[in-house]
C-alpha cells in the first residue's frame, strides 16, 4: 500500500505527461430536453437512484480528486438541475480547500429559479445549452417548447450576477448554420459569451446526426464576414480557443473535437452518475468506482486507484476511426 506521505506527493498525471486538474461531474442522466443529438427518441432507461452516487460519494471522490491537484470541476447531466437539491451538493464541494473553479452545464429550463440559490452555494460560471433562437427549431431539436423559460433562465442568471455566461451552441449543417450571426448578436446585446462546438458521433444519437456536422472553419469564415476577430482567453479549463469580437466585451469560442482535436493537452476526466470514471469521451476506457466506495475503500486507496486509472487514459479519441464503439450516450456520461 502506498504511504499517505508518497500519496500526497502524487499528481494525476497520465503516461503521456499530460496533468489532469479538472473533473467534469455528471449528477444525473435525466433530462427535461430530448435534444436530437444527445438522446436518442424514445429513450426511457435511466439509472435508478440507489444506482446513482450518493451526495456523500461524490463529496468524497471530489475530495480524493483535490487533494491528487484538481482544481476545476463542473457539474453536468444529463441536467443537473433535475436532480433534487443540487445546490446543498454545490456547496458540500464548495468547501472542499483544494477547489478553486466549481461550474455548472445546464439547458436552463429550470435556471430561473435555481439561479441564485447556486450562486450563493458556490457556483461561480456557468454554460447553457442554446442551439437555436427560433422557437419552432428550438421544439424540433429539443422535442419541448420551453425556449421561454430557458431565455428566462438566462436573463435571470445574468441578473443575479453570474459571469460570465457561456452560451453553447452545437453547430448543425443544414439546421441552425443560418443562425452563426443572430446567435452572436444576441449574446453580444445581452454581455454572454459564445461558444460554437461540433457534432461528434456519440452513441446512437450522434451518430444519427453526423450529416449534420459542420466544421467550425466554416462557422469562423462565416463570422468574420461581418465581425473583426481578435486573439483572446477566458477563465476555465476547456479546450476552446477564444476570440474577442472587436469594439465589443464579447468573445467566441471554437470547440474542435473532430475537425482540429485537442488531445494533446486534454487535462480532464468524467465521473458518471454511476460512479464510472471515463478516461476519454471518445474511448471505453473505464473504472467503475462505485462497486469500490460501497465496499469500504479507504480514502488512501481510493486516492490510489485514481492515480492508477490514469495509466488507462488513450493518447486521443477515435470518433473519427471507429465512431461505432462509444455506444454510451452524451446524457449518460456527462457532456
Amino acid at each position: 500500500m502506498m504511504s499517505m506521505q508518497k500519496l500526497n506527493e502524487k499528481r494525476l498525471i497520465d503516461p503521456l505527461g499530460r496533468t489532469i486538474d479538472y473533473v467534469r461531474l455528471s449528477v444525473t442522466d435525466k433530462c427535461n430536453l430530448r435534444c436530437t443529438y444527445c438522446m436518442p427518441e424514445g429513450h426511457k432507461v435511466f439509472e435508478r437512484l440507489d444506482e446513482c452516487l450518493t451526495f456523500g460519494e461524490i463529496e468524497r471522490v471530489i475530495r480524493a480528486f483535490s487533494e491528487l491537484g484538481v482544481r476545476r470541476v463542473r457539474i453536468t447531466g444529463g441536467e443537473p438541475l433535475v436532480r433534487k437539491n443540487i445546490p446543498e451538493l454545490v456547496t458540500r464541494l464548495s468547501t472542499l480547500s483544494g477547489v478553486e473553479d466549481l461550474s455548472l452545464s445546464t439547458n436552463a429550463v429550470l435556471l430561473a429559479s435555481q439561479a441564485e440559490a447556486l450562486r450563493n452555494a458556490g457556483i461561480k460560471r456557468l454554460n447553457v445549452s442554446l442551439d437555436t433562437l427560433r422557437r419552432d427549431r428550438f421544439e424540433e431539436i429539443t422535442g419541448n417548447d420551453d425556449f421561454d423559460r430557458v431565455l428566462d433562465g438566462l436573463m435571470m442568471a445574468r441578473q443575479v450576477g453570474f459571469e460570465p455566461i457561456k452560451v453553447n451552441m452545437l453547430a448543425l449543417k443544414g439546421q441552425n448554420d443560418d443562425e452563426v450571426i443572430d446567435m452572436t448578436e444576441f449574446c453580444i446585446e445581452n454581455g454572454f459569451s459564445l461558444r460554437f462546438i461540433e457534432t461528434m458521433p456519440m452513441g446512437s444519437a450522434g451518430r444519427a446526426v453526423t450529416h449534420h456536422y459542420m466544421p467550425l472553419s466554416d462557422v469562423k469564415a462565416q463570422l468574420e464576414t461581418k465581425f473583426d476577430l481578435v486573439p483572446s482567453v477566458m477563465p476555465g479549463g476547456g479546450p476552446a480557443r477564444y476570440y474577442r469580437i472587436d469594439g465589443s466585451d464579447s468573445n467566441i469560442g471554437f470547440i474542435t473535437p473532430i475537425s482540429r482535436h485537442f488531445c494533446d493537452t486534454c487535462n480532464r476526466v468524467r465521473l458518471s452518475v454511476d460512479g464510472t470514471l471515463h478516461l476519454c469521451l471518445g474511448q471505453t476506457r473505464s473504472v467503475p468506482l462505485r462497486p469500490l466506495l460501497r465496499d469500504g475503500i479507504d480514502d488512501v486507496e481510493l486516492k490510489n486507484t485514481l492515480v492508477e486509472a490514469l495509466k488507462l487514459k488513450p493518447a486521443r479519441h477515435e470518433f473519427s476511426e471507429k465512431p461505432e464503439q462509444i455506444i454510451r450516450f452524451m446524457s449518460s456520461t456527462g457532456g
